[in-house]
């Protein structure tokens, strides 16, 4: 589990295509000061696993499956990616609950710069659109954004200083790709409240 509170940028240093995965290697300071094999780490918020690590990079092995479902096969060597370690059980939960599961990329729509902060709206799938409500959570790259305005095929979000400045939305251009996790718990309620409407229309 982790929060969405990016601990620092790191930058792939080799891809290794093997057919039907590759391994990303990724040079990193913070992430990698306490990282051990089998450790998570999220990559612009898809949680991947450290298979081998140096003093200065760490190594994990992407399934065909994220390549096809996460904007993660779509790096190249020199990229800056966003990078948080697991949550611990005493870390202060900054952001929201985020799993580093990847339901949708979603597309950079527009950039619209103002004095201290700047609003971007990304497009998403619509079947996420139900998930979305204004000021709620939502992960794009693994950051922990609070939802400006949530509409049918598309959101806004307001960034900071801070996050234009320590996170890969402070230069993803109109057109980029971006991961999308949704808030985990509005999903859990999505199903209790279909199973509880279920079992009263079948009482009925």
């Amino acid at each position: 589990m982790f929060t969405g509170i990016v601990e620092e940028l790191g930058t792939v240093t080799a891809i290794e295509d093997q057919g039907d995965a590759v391994r990303l290697t990724i040079a990193s300071e913070v992430t990698l000061s306490d990282a051990g094999l089998g450790d998570s780490i999220a990559v612009n918020g898809c949680c991947l696993t450290v298979a081998e690590r140096t003093d200065t990079t760490w190594t994990a092995d992407v399934m065909a499956e994220t390549l096809a479902k996460t904007s993660v096969g779509g790096l190249a060597v020199g990229d800056r990616v966003n990078l948080e370690r697991a949550v611990t059980a005493e870390k202060r939960l900054g952001g929201h609950v985020v799993q580093g599961h990847v339901d949708a990329v979603g597309e950079v729509l527009a950039r619209t710069p103002s004095e201290h902060w700047e609003v971007v709206e990304i497009a998403m799938p619509a079947e996420l659109g139900r998930y979305l409500v204004d000021k709620g959570s939502i992960t794009v790259d693994g950051i922990s954004l609070t939802v400006v305005e949530a509409g049918e095929t598309s959101f806004t979000v307001s960034l900071i200083p801070e996050t234009l400045a320590r996170t890969t939305l402070g230069f993803r251009a109109v057109g980029d790709r971006v991961n999308l996790e949704v808030d985990v718990i509005a999903k859990h309620v999505e199903k209790l409240v279909r199973v509880y409407a279920s079992a009263k229309n079948e009482e009925n």
